[in-house]
């Protein structure tokens, strides 16, 4: 793998010049940057799709809309808020992640009857639980080429089939909803140019992994579009593409595209939709902002070890050098845990091996038709033994379950051991097959963050997941878990064709067609809440620092756990309990101390009644700003985090600080750019401050004197001021880019408010 340093100029999708110089010299053409750039698939789509009349300030309306159930009660609700009357464009509201309707009583199936009536209601599709998981739906179902998808999920990609598709917090598919526009700079564009082809036994999660483990540190792709072309693309299948392309997301990038050909055309034909297939290629010469070449012949199986896909090795490097590469994840492994439980996986070291308790192959990166197919060819004939280890495999969805079925894969994996379950998204972040304590699980799934399988420190509970591709997995499990590669064993893969039943979906998906029926009744469960008030940003801003976060990343599922919360996703409230559970036990009930100030200036009392220690703080400042009372201040809480926000979409990171009181967050950086959209969409100030020593510490008070005349008036570097007995301790706070409707959207308070107007 190469990864250049400068951008390139490519010449019909084939040959790479790494300037304009070389370029002219070498082929005789003349184009400009400017022009070249134009010519990426990207740049095309992202035209069409662009209502601004300016391709550097983006305005986009998608063609379609995607959400599941532990998003969509909270987009619908926060629209219906802001006058949501029809679904603008097609809106597909998928049930795959709150599916086990055992958990919180009534809850789950409460929010899917709410989905139901609201597809009724408003003009959507509603998939109901086990008919398919949120990306196969819309895989098989709604991707088109040439056309832009925006789901509220963090894995919303669909590249591979010609579509440019996003992940974002539910708040952006509020503004569609709403005729409103997704608003970015435009994007750079790294090319990925694709050579070789796969070894024999690697799949499409090797690939994945080989280059997040390469690109995710540096961020050399961090908000950019993943551009896929070259000669490499007609040796892969559209299901190995899928697979590639689906984790994408773990790269931190802002979307994917690639290049389309006769398999991709087979694709639609096989799922009854050949209109949709548009044919996608690079211009005769396209200028990309940054390029990596991968030779796939050069790609071995890997694995991703804890607590992070980008932790990755070779299975053969891991297996060679198992002690020290152990020690050392258990080494990293205590920044992530806080060394709050006793952590080890020396203890899989069995006869000189790795032995692993759990495998599974799930979701809308493994459950994919050729992954469990090979699989089987991998394990017909083998058993997984009678021990610990077991293994369970998800397909993604009822069509691909039924084809199992049909071709005799199903009974073949049952007849191993392995137990089939239904579409379903839990595995993926800690709703399903949690692993027993101190359990290591491998998974051709998305993530491996701490707790995301499951287990909870709190409790004192502790499991790791690694990220491997599915016919590793299989490997392992037909050596009875013992970790192997795929490359290891010499297997005859029969690659199966695939044939897709369409009267599956038919008989059972609510389908809408488009048309509303205003007299259509929503249902509400007892667990379905309305947002509660949010304030304006006031004239001068108090907030206090209620957590203090060294990681050198934090994920979402750190600000807001996964699995245990599914259920109460409905409740902004109830959820908000939750919020930094697993890391700050203690910063929910910070929060709140910090609130009853706020309240009480909402509700014109002496905040320093509500909250005594506030008096010091106030009287500290009118020393320096005498004008400063309850009239003209907010009171919130914030957490310092270096790098928050890498994972997933889900708003509720964001919301769920907001409705404890959370006025601003404060970084370094911040990991994506969902997170931060989320913190302006609640209205939070994304507040940026120089790496280094820190100006404050965790309980410290600090005071932003005209913070709503600063982000009005577009002011770059803000004052701040920490207060201390002693006196008023001066330090710089910014906001980065933000577009007027942003700014507008954090004076307002939140989304709500500004569409309220």
């Amino acid at each position: 793998m190469k990864i250049f340093d400068t951008g390139v100029y490519v010449v019909d999708g084939k040959e790479i010049y790494e300037n304009e110089a070389e370029l002219t010299a070498k082929t005789g053409k003349k184009v400009s940057k400017e022009d070249a750039s134009k010519e990426t698939m990207a740049y095309r789509i992202l035209s069409a799709h662009n209502v601004s009349g300016n391709m550097k300030d983006l305005q986009i309306k998608f063609d379609k809309l995607t959400s599941h159930d532990i998003t969509y009660v909270g987009i619908i609700q926060t629209a219906r808020a802001s006058g949501l009357e029809k679904f603008p464009i097609p809106y597909v509201l998928t049930n795959c992640h709150n599916s086990l309707c055992a958990v919180g009583g009534t809850i789950n199936e409460d929010d899917h009857m709410f989905g139901l009536s609201c597809a009724k209601r408003y003009g959507g599709i509603y998939v109901p639980p086990h008919q398919a998981v949120i990306h196969q739906f819309a895989r098989e179902m709604l991707a088109g080429g040439g056309k832009m998808i925006l789901g509220s999920d963090s894995h919303t990609r669909y590249g591979a089939l010609g579509t440019m598709a996003m992940g974002e917090g539910g708040p952006e598919l509020v503004k569609q909803l709403l005729g409103r526009t997704y608003d970015i700079k435009m994007p750079g564009v790294v090319g990925i140019y694709l050579t070789g082809a796969p070894r024999k036994g690697v799949g499409p999660q090797d690939v994945a992994l080989a280059i997040i483990g390469e690109v995710f540190a540096s961020g050399y792709v961090k908000n950019k579009v993943m551009e896929f072309f070259g000669p490499g693309l007609a040796n892969l299948s559209v299901d190995f593409r899928i697979g590639v392309d689906v984790m994408t997301t773990e790269t931190t990038c802002l979307s994917s595209i690639w290049e389309t050909d006769s398999a991709v055309s087979d694709f639609y034909d096989i799922h009854g939709r050949s209109e949709d297939f548009a044919e996608l290629h690079p211009g005769e010469t396209a200028y990309y902002d940054g390029m990596i070449a991968i030779d796939l012949s050069e790609i071995e199986p890997m694995i991703a070890m804890p607590f992070h896909p980008s932790n990755t090795y070779t299975i053969r490097e891991l297996k060679s050098n198992l002690k020290d590469i152990l020690a050392d994840v258990e080494k990293r492994a205590q920044v992530s845990l806080d060394g709050q439980v006793p952590y080890t996986l020396m203890d899989k070291i069995r006869d000189g091996k790795l032995y692993v308790e759990q495998g599974i192959i799930a979701g809308c990166a493994g459950g994919g038709y050729e992954n469990i197919t090979d699989a089987t060819d991998i394990l017909r004939g083998s058993f997984i033994g009678s021990d610990e280890f077991t293994l369970s495999i998800y397909p993604a969805s009822t069509p691909i379950y039924v084809e199992l079925m049909k071709n005799g894969c199903a009974a073949e994996l049952m007849k191993t051991g392995a137990v089939l379950k239904t579409a379903f998204c839990g595995p993926c972040f800690g709703a399903g097959d949690t692993p027993g304590n101190n359990g290591l699980s491998i998974r051709h799934s998305t993530r491996n963050f701490p707790n995301r399988e499951g287990s909870k420190l709190q409790n004192g509970q502790i499991a790791s997941v690694a990220l491997m591709d599915a016919r590793s997995i299989a490997a392992t499990a037909a050596n009875k878990g013992f970790l192997t590669g795929a490359d290891e064993l010499d297997v005859n893969y029969t690659k199966p064709k695939y044939y897709f039943d369409k009267s599956i979906y038919d008989n059972r998906v609510f389908d809408s067609k488009g048309v509303a029926d205003p007299s259509a009744e929503l249902k509400f469960g007892p667990n379905i809440k309305d947002w509660p008030a949010m304030s304006a940003l006031p004239e001068n801003l108090f907030i206090k620092v209620v957590s203090e976060i060294h990681d050198p990343v934090t994920t979402t599922d750190e600000l807001i756990p996964s699995g245990e919360t599914s259920s109460y996703r409905s409740n902004p409230l109830a959820l908000a309990e939750f919020t930094l559970s697993r890391k700050d036990p203690e910063y929910v009930g910070r929060a709140k101390e910090v609130q009853k100030a706020q309240k009480a200036v909402e509700a014109d009392s002496c905040p320093g009644e509500a909250l005594p220690e506030f008096h010091d703080v106030i009287d500290k400042v009118r020393e320096t700003y005498p004008d400063v009372n309850r009239s003209n201040i907010g009171i919130g809480s914030t957490i310092f985090a270096v790098k928050p926000g890498d994972g997933s979409a889900r708003e509720q990171a964001a919301s769920c600080q907001k409705v404890l009181g959370g006025w601003a967050n404060i970084a370094n950086e911040y990991a994506t750019k969902r997170y931060r959209s989320n913190l302006i969409n609640w209205g939070m100030l994304p507040f940026l401050i120089e790496d280094g020593e820190l100006p404050f510490a965790n309980g410290d008070y600090i005071f932003v004197p005209g913070i709503k005349a600063a982000v009005s008036d577009k002011t770059e570097n803000i004052k701040a001021y920490v207060v201390k007995p002693e006196g008023l301790k001066e330090f710089t706070v910014t906001l980065g880019d933000l577009t007027d409707d942003e700014r507008q959207i954090i004076l307002d308070g939140c989304l709500i408010n500004y569409y309220r107007g």
